[in-house]
Order: structure tokens, then sequence, then C-alpha cells
């Protein structure tokens, strides 16, 4: 089935339907999660900062004070 062919098909659909559909697709998402392929630039970026945080050349903050920091900025 083509993406307009589902698409039309959802649009049929309860708005509860929908949800249950919405819900099982990312179930699936995050049961493939694990097979997603990682571009060699993502994995080279994750060693450079891991090894920065193991030299302890990171400042590392909470996700609280990220959080407030966010809603602040964007007040």
């Amino acid at each position: 089935m083509r993406p307009e062919e589902i698409k039309a098909e959802i649009s049929q659909l309860e708005l509860a339907e929908k949800l249950l559909l919405v819900e099982d697709v990312w179930d699936s998402i995050a049961l493939s999660n694990a097979e997603l392929p990682m571009t060699e630039w993502q994995k080279q970026e994750l060693d450079a900062r891991y090894q920065a945080y193991q030299k302890g050349n990171l400042e590392l903050h909470d996700w609280q004070s990220v959080h407030e920091g966010l809603r602040d900025k964007y007040k």
C-alpha cells in the first residue's frame, strides 16, 4: 500500500482509532530502534564527546537546570 492510500485510510478512522494506531506505530519504532544505522560522523562525534567526558573536559548539567534555562530563554 502506498503512503497516499494509507493516509486516505487513516483519515476515515475515528480519533480513538487514530490514537491507537499512533501508539502501535511508536511501539514498532521503539522495537526497531536498536537497528537504526548511525553514520560514521555520528559515531565519531559520540566517541569524541565520550572521551572528553572521561577526561573531565565537559561541564555537565542536570536535566532540571537545562529545562529551567530553556524555559527562561523562551519566555
